[in-house]
């Protein structure tokens, strides 16, 4: 499987990644070992998906990346977008 997954980082911008192991990836991203983010830890899981076809899996997580993904997780993914009854 590979998954998918937004992380809202201590500054509340999010970042986008996906991995074929999400505990480890995430313990990775807790510790500091991912250069990108590390400076923005504490950073909290706000939402993953798995999917069987890498190459489907990677073309979410580009499209996650762009303006329209970002509109589209915004809407859809997070849980302050989520409607109550």
């Amino acid at each position: 499987m590979q998954y998918v997954y937004l992380l809202k980082l201590s500054n509340s911008d999010y970042y986008v990644g996906a991995t074929m192991n999400l505990k480890e990836r995430i313990k990775k991203h807790q510790k500091g070992d991912v250069p990108h983010i590390s400076k923005f830890r504490p950073v909290k899981l706000e939402w993953y998906t798995a999917f069987k076809d890498v190459s489907i899996a990677m073309g979410f997580e580009r499209y996650l990346k762009s303006s329209s993904g970002k509109a589209f997780r915004n809407k859809h993914l997070l849980k302050n977008s989520f409607k109550k009854p």
